[in-house]
């Protein structure tokens, strides 16, 4: 009987990003049976080391990324695993995304320590904690009088700081607070209030396919979602359009509504005070190129809204 093949995987060092590293490994292991087992290799990005700068000052998408894009490139590490809205819209050259897992809850969780459960029920000029420039937008589309200060770092610290009263509210992803069993913490925000962030709730699987064995190819193609992957290649092929970035509010979100796909993105100024939206459908039969072409069009449709300029933040 042959051994079994060792897996590198790279992997941030939170708790929330071993979660997700860990989650491939088991998967792996499971759909061949034993054959593949995972190493978790951790890295320290840049966006780690950063604890109070605004990501947009420090080089914006790709600091989550770039420490084990790095080491995948050189052989480091086999697969790096990552959450899909941190990665680029442009990968390394020689990588792509070959897993995406099944979505978890793609919706915002809204967390206070004084028992409010949502946004507009919060006191005039209330701190609300976020580093997150859709968050902030889409906060003070819904009530401007807000007070938004920085509020950076992992889950477990930005809840944390929220104890110690350094602000009266803030927002988690739902995904990452289920998978760190911490979803009683928050309560859900609607997407028609706060649209999520594309790509949110995903986890991605990066690698260069040309140097993955037939084993680890054949179990990366057995745990890839389907309905999954389409979401992620309409949400990423938006934002791309709009060549995203961390210096632009925008959202979007693929969505199964009755054996149809919809897709749905905005763009907000960074005062919230201007939206602009565009929505889409597509058959549930249709395929990447057809659900890629489709975010592409939304995009599209709200640059020409925009007049073709997108709103920046600027510090």
């Amino acid at each position: 009987m042959s051994s079994a093949q060792t897996v590198r995987i790279g992997t941030r060092g939170s708790p929330l990003a071993l979660y997700q590293a860990e989650l491939i490994a088991s998967e792996l292991n499971r759909v061949s049976h034993g054959a593949l087992t995972g190493e978790i290799v951790t890295f320290t990005t840049k966006g780690d080391q950063l604890t109070s700068e605004r990501l947009i000052n420090s080089g914006g998408k790709g600091l989550f990324t770039r420490e084990i894009d790095r080491a995948v490139d050189e052989g480091e590490v086999d697969i790096g695993v990552h959450s899909l809205k941190d990665v680029p819209s442009v990968l390394p050259d020689g990588q792509s995304l070959v897993a995406y897992p099944e979505r978890s809850d793609p919706r915002d969780g809204f967390l206070t320590a004084n028992g409010i459960t949502r946004l507009q029920d919060l006191p005039e000029a209330a701190r609300v904690g976020t580093a997150s420039l859709r968050r902030e937008s889409q906060a003070l589309a819904l009530r401007p009088d807000l007070d938004v200060v920085p509020f950076r770092g992992r889950v477990e610290t930005r809840i944390e700081k929220l104890k110690r009263g350094e602000a009266d509210a803030t927002f988690l992803a739902m995904a990452g607070l289920k998978r760190l069993d911490m979803a009683d913490l928050a309560h859900p925000v609607s997407m028609q209030d706060m649209l999520p962030a594309a790509g949110q709730g995903i986890i991605a699987v990066a690698a260069r396919e040309t140097d993955l064995s037939k084993d680890l190819e054949s179990a990366l193609d057995q745990i890839n979602h389907a309905a999954t992957h389409a979401m992620a290649t309409a949400e990423r092929a938006f934002l791309a359009e709009l060549d995203g970035s961390c210096r632009t509010a925008m959202a979007a979100q693929l969505q199964n509504i009755d054996g149809t796909w919809y897709l749905r993105g905005e763009v907000l100024t960074p005062d919230g005070q201007t939206k602009w939206s565009a929505y889409g459908e597509a058959l549930l039969s249709a395929s990447l190129t057809d659900l890629a072409d489709l975010g592409r069009s939304i995009a599209m449709d709200i640059r020409d809204q925009a007049g073709g300029d997108l709103p920046i933040f600027t510090d």
